[in-house]
């Protein structure tokens, strides 16, 4: 029985192939129990993000486990099997809880150090769990890459700064308003997954003193001022919003510009030479680049977005060696409790085996005990356990030592043989 990952991400497919292999969460139930039906996995969790989807199974033969893997993505996707096997990639055992590992430290993320990835694999794991998809063997395999995850964050600086896009840009309107937002208004036009984050962002660093939400779905416009503790605005009241906030974050999912340059003109001169500082995360943009050019208006758009995230990025791939290491460390501390974890139930037998005797012995001879008072009978008992535990503890440790070698399973049918295992 083996570990193995079969997985593709956003490094190995185009985007619209990985949207097809995506598994939603209502999809999740089934899918664990086509893959528990494949004929060579007796395990399996699925991790589904934005940017991976990943099988992780315990297998009985690795090449069939694969074969397996790859059916069931390919009836996830309606696409065959030979579309996409050149973009899957494998790893086995040691590499594929490497791999795993990785991705819970946030190293194999778009960002690097990602934050989310880590309650991702938590949850992949636990809906396995609640599935009867994963057993022992995946659980420990999980339970350690979550462990590997908070240690990652916690001894590095991997995930110090700005994970996300969203992050960076309400952390660079920040940094332009002189380290905060506070008594600052702010307009956010787009309530989309980006500016869900940038909302998120702000709800997270105190300071402003009104956030307003504009967005062409009210209901989502209504969710994301909640969020905010804000207010929502009309899009058709777009002037009178301008010509009231200090910031403007822009996100929505307009093919064509939103705010020319000619309809921010008499804002700015209602404004009076109040600043006005536009951030345009959308792309394609929402902002007329010549909105920059206007008395009082900074325009940050991607470009500058880009700038400020790389150079923040720049201080954690620095700490890619030392997370690196640790994933080493962490791999040999897997193996080991796993081989440890592989003779434990030929341990178990062997002093079990070993009780059973020392209690028959005990049985066979009571006639001649039953005349020995309390504290006699206490003495028999710690004597004849104690003799029984320096028997036992050399071939024990012996046996763990040589766990998950070659001589460990020899050491083992030895003992079956000996003691009737």
């Amino acid at each position: 029985m083996s570990v193995v990952v079969v997985g593709l991400n956003q490094r190995t497919v185009a985007l619209d192939l990985l949207e097809r292999m995506t598994v939603s969460d209502a999809q999740l139930p089934k899918a664990l129990r086509d893959l528990k039906d494949r004929a060579h996995l007796s395990e399996a969790v699925i991790l589904s993000t934005c940017l991976r989807t990943e099988v992780y199974a315990v297998v009985e033969r690795f090449h069939g486990g694969v074969s397996d893997i790859r059916g069931f993505l390919a009836g996830l996707s309606s696409c065959p099997p030979e579309d996409f096997a050149d973009d899957l990639y494998s790893y086995f055992e040691q590499g594929a809880a490497a791999h795993l590992f990785e991705v819970a430290a946030g190293i194999d993320s778009a960002v690097l150090g990602e934050g989310e990835v880590l309650s991702q694999v938590r949850n992949a794991w636990e809906r396995a769990w609640e599935e009867s998809a994963a057993g022992p063997t995946l659980s420990h395999l999980f339970r350690h890459a979550v462990e590997v995850g908070k240690r990652a964050r916690s001894e590095t600086a991997i995930a110090r700064g700005i994970t996300s896009l969203s992050q960076a840009a309400v952390a660079l309107v920040r940094e332009r308003l002189g380290g905060s937002l506070d008594g600052y208004d702010v307009l956010m036009v787009g309530a989309g997954d980006v500016g869900e984050g940038m909302a998120t962002a702000l709800a997270a660093s105190a300071g402003a003193r009104r956030v307003m939400v504009a967005n062409r779905t009210e209901h989502r416009a209504v969710e994301l001022a909640e969020r905010v503790g804000g207010e929502t605005v009309e899009l058709g009241a777009l002037g009178e919003a301008l010509a009231s906030v200090d910031v403007v974050l822009t996100s929505t999912g307009s093919p064509s510009i939103l705010l020319e340059a000619s309809d921010l003109v008499p804002v700015v001169r209602r404004r009076q030479g109040r600043p006005l500082l536009v951030m345009d995360v959308a792309v394609p943009r929402d902002v007329d680049p010549g909105v920059a050019e206007l008395d009082g208006v900074t325009l940050l758009d991607m470009d500058d977005l880009r700038s400020f995230a790389e150079a923040g990025m720049a201080g954690r791939r620095r700490e890619l060696a030392r997370v690196r290491a640790l994933v080493e460390e962490e791999v040999d501390r897997y193996l080991d409790t796993t081989a440890a974890r592989g003779v434990a139930p030929l341990v178990a037998a062997l002093r079990t085996r070993a009780e059973e005797v020392r209690v028959g012995e005990l049985q066979r001879f009571r006639a001649r005990l039953d005349d020995l008072d309390p504290r006699e009978r206490e003495a028999v008992e710690a004597l004849t356990k104690g003799i029984l535990g320096k028997l036992l503890h050399e071939p024990t440790m012996q046996l763990k030592d040589a766990a998950g070698s070659p001589r460990a399973e020899r050491l083992g049918d030895a003992l079956r043989v000996l003691f009737d295992l």
